[in-house]
């Protein structure tokens, strides 16, 4: 758990220099649970109770549309009804930053 703290911290602190870029945002914020390539194996996937999502897997990601990846992106995975261990980055994220980050979750899918 405090693995996991450590990464929300530097997350925080890189934060301001992102812009909207997608993919540095996703290396910034995503890529501890779900991996730099977006398969879900992550360097805090082993220790979670929950296996994060594979953002590469076409079939899965289909099921789902941007407004829903930009609410649990946004609110967490609670507000889903997914794993609480999702945080919510609205907090920290503009939307911009956020719809960045879906673009970024498709081109991981679909391209």
């Amino acid at each position: 758990m405090s693995r996991i703290l450590l990464v929300l911290f530097v997350a925080v602190l890189a934060s301001g220099a992102l812009a909207a870029d997608g993919d540095a945002l996703y290396r910034t914020y995503c890529s501890q649970c779900h991996g730099i390539t977006g398969h879900g194996n992550g360097i805090n996937a082993p220790h979670m109770s929950v296996v994060p999502r594979d953002h590469t897997n076409a079939s899965e990601m289909g099921k789902r549309s941007d407004e829903d990846l930009f609410k649990v992106v946004a609110e967490g995975g609670s507000s889903m009804n997914q794993s609480i261990l999702m945080p919510a980055w609205s907090g920290l994220l503009e939307d911009d930053d956020l719809h960045a980050l879906i673009r970024h979750m498709r081109a991981l899918c679909c391209e």
